[in-house]
Formats: C-alpha cells, structure tokens, sequence
C-alpha cells in the first residue's frame, strides 16, 4: 500500500537538522581543511629539498600569508574544541541530552579564543612583525 504524499523534489533537500547536524558539517569541513594545510606544508618542504624550485616557495608564501593562517587558525581551534566536547559526551553518554547547551558552551569557548588569536595575527599582518 502505497502513500499518496503531496512533497516537491526539492523539499528532500531542505535542512532539518538543527545547530548538531551544523557542529557536525563544521567539524569535517575543518578537518578536511587541516589536511590540505599539512599537506601544503609536506608538499612546499618536499619541494625544497627535491627541486630547490619556485613552487616551493609559492607555496612557502601561500601557508605563511595571514589570510591562510586566520582560517588554520579557525580550522584548529573549531576542530579542537568540537571534538573534546563530541569526546566528553561520549565518555558520559547520561550527558548527551545536553548536546545543544554543550554546543553552546563550545561556541562560548571558541569566541574568545579565536578572536583573541585572529586579532595578533591580522595586528601582526597590518604592522609587519
């Protein structure tokens, strides 16, 4: 027996998932950016030492410039902070009801810290220390 449900195609598409689901996307999209990071930085040193080339030092001038390091930064921070609260929800799971409320103490902590951090970089950006 079939349903007969009235439902666009595109209403499959739209987003149901709340701040968790958002915490999630955010955290693989951080790791996924951390990766490129480390394997900029293996692929500049790989090339330094291989070919002593200009690629090496392109790259070199791409991970060290300020706008790269405000989102590492970001990606290190954000991926850090999620995944020691994902570590202590599961090492007590009777705390997983407060998973929202852990999602905002996590942004509480992240605030700060971040914006503390991005603005040294950027203020060392503008000076050029």
């Amino acid at each position: 027996m079939s349903h007969n449900r009235q439902v666009s195609p595109l209403t499959g598409f739209k987003y149901h998932g709340g701040n968790p689901m958002w915490a999630w996307m955010l955290h693989r999209i951080t790791g996924l950016g951390m990766v490129v990071f480390i394997s900029l930085h293996i692929g500049a040193s790989f090339f330094m030492q291989q070919t002593s080339g200009q690629l090496a030092t392109t790259i070199n001038a791409l991970y060290e410039s300020w706008i790269l390091q405000v989102f590492v930064v970001f990606f290190v921070i954000y991926h850090a902070l999620n995944g020691l609260r994902l570590a202590i929800l599961d090492l007590w799971p009777q705390y997983m009801v407060y998973q929202k409320q852990a999602l905002w103490v996590q942004l509480f902590i992240f605030a700060p810290i971040y914006g503390l951090t991005a603005l040294i970089i950027i203020q060392h950006a503008i000076v050029g220390s």
